[in-house]
């Protein structure tokens, strides 16, 4: 679902509307406090990051002005988001940021003010008709690179959130091809029985348990003679582990589990939106993990697309399995630039928790460029080493290769390794295990479905081709 109209055109209103709309100053921790107003002092507001102050007019009739926290600025990564619970949290009514707020900080809050607004109410019996408060557009903003924001971030929400018994391999291959369908791209996909004979027995041995059938997404767009970048995610609609089963707890989110799809169908759409002039491909081999007779076993041993062979010691490490033949087929065109999306570990969320997702590479300029834009676009990464030192532990001693090697130790780290072997050592590669969910609710991004790690990859891009 779109994100909610919440900010409008002063085109569209009366020069009478737009005249009495409500002030919103941007105010920060370390400003000199003889510059607030009075009341501000008086009731000892600290601008702590996403807090207000609604300050009376004279006559106590009305508000004057609205007083927005933004922190201290030691956490770049939550203040550009500062504005992002006001669309729920102040009065219905129509505002307008102050006159001398910064323009990079306008953009900032107008796309806040917008992600805020979202709610994901699709099986609400009767959703919400509570009055939202509404942002005059501020003066030479990027209108079409915010509501592109706002809509790749509605789209990764929406996919995520949604359970797995409606976002199956059908729904999901529905959506990628609506979004082609938008923006004038093609798409094809190879399902079922079709993943044998095409070569792709690894997604085909993840999705066989299931009678919803695998497959793998094909989409295309943009100029042939374009720079190829390529994404890849991960698209498993839902994961009980396998004959591994999982526990309850652990199987509570998997409707996530295709968050890495969520992202790269993102990604894709701001590439579109903003026409980047590359040839895009996103690849998302899609599979559900479930159980059934014919569900793959422990000590099997899978052929792959690129000729490698995998023993299964752990079922429920089935993304790397699929992503094993989309990355192949990725590598075969020699992009210039391939990066996949996938939750693939607990164990990245051990090391660097919920929030920051890991980033692996095999080559440093890349990894500089997403790391630079990480910090650009307030959408933080950490890298984390393809450490050769752990290469062998992903080595079988039945099989080329070891989906769950023993010990648990560095799991982010050898299910990385994992993957490199399925790509080429000159293709420029960038691995993002991600969480694609919210714990906890955070200015501009409610608890649930969300994008961690999307704009950080499209900045990059924006600033390699754009």
């Amino acid at each position: 679902m779109p994100c909610p109209a919440v900010l409008v055109d002063a085109a569209a209103l009366t020069p009478e509307a737009v005249a009495v709309a409500c002030p919103v100053r941007l105010i920060a921790s370390t400003d000199d406090r003889a510059s607030l107003p009075p009341y501000a002092v008086a009731t000892s507001f600290k601008a702590a990051v996403g807090s207000t102050c609604l300050v009376p007019n004279q006559d106590g009739t009305g508000i004057a002005v609205v007083l927005l926290g933004t922190g201290d600025g030691t956490d770049p990564y939550t203040s550009p988001f500062a504005a992002g619970d006001l669309a729920r949290k102040l009065p219905a009514g129509l505002y307008r940021l102050a006159d001398d707020t910064p323009q990079e900080q306008a953009g900032q809050a107008a796309l806040a003010w917008m992600l805020g607004a979202y709610a994901f109410d699709r099986y609400k019996s009767k959703a919400s008709d509570e009055p939202l408060a509404c942002l005059l557009w501020p003066a030479g903003v990027d209108r079409v690179a915010v509501e592109a924001l706002a809509a790749a971030f509605a789209l990764v929400r929406d996919l995520v959130n949604t359970p797995a018994a409606d976002m199956g391999p059908q729904e999901l291959e529905d959506t990628a091809r609506a979004l082609a369908d938008q923006y004038g791209a093609g798409m094809t996909s190879i399902i079922g029985d079709d993943l044998l004979h095409a070569g792709y027995p690894a997604i085909y041995a993840v999705g066989a348990s299931s009678p919803r059938a695998p497959r793998l997404l094909d989409l295309r767009w943009g100029d042939a003679d374009a720079p190829k970048v390529t994404l890849v995610g991960k698209g498993v609609v839902f994961d009980t582990g396998g004959l591994d089963l999982k526990p309850a707890s652990a199987m509570k989110l998997m409707k996530k589990d295709m968050g890495g799809a969520a992202h790269a169908l993102g990604v894709a759409l701001l590439v579109m939106a903003h026409k980047l002039p590359i040839r895009l491909r996103v690849l998302i081999p899609v599979a559900e993990n479930a159980v059934s007779g014919t569900a793959m076993r422990p000590g099997d041993v899978l052929q792959t697309r690129k000729g490698l062979t995998i023993e299964v010691n752990n079922t429920d490490a089935e993304g790397r399995l699929i992503l094993a033949d989309a990355l192949t087929e990725a590598d075969s065109e020699s992009p210039e630039v391939l990066i996949d999306f996938a939750t693939l570990t607990g164990a990245a969320r051990v090391a660097l928790g919920t929030d920051l997702p890991a980033l692996f590479s095999n080559n440093d300029a890349l990894a500089a460029d997403l790391l630079t834009a990480s910090t650009d676009s307030a959408d933080p990464l950490w890298r984390l080493p393809l450490w050769p030192g752990y290469r062998s532990q992903v080595e079988s001693k039945v099989a080329d290769l070891d989906n769950a090697p023993e010990g648990g130790m560095a799991g982010a780290i050898t299910a990385a390794l994992f993957l490199e072997r399925f790509v080429s050592p000159d293709t420029p590669w960038a691995h993002l295990d991600t969480y694609a969910w919210n714990s906890k609710p955070r200015p501009g991004h409610p608890t649930g479905g969300n994008a961690l790690g999307m704009r950080a990859v499209f900045t990059a891009l924006h600033s390699r081709f754009g």
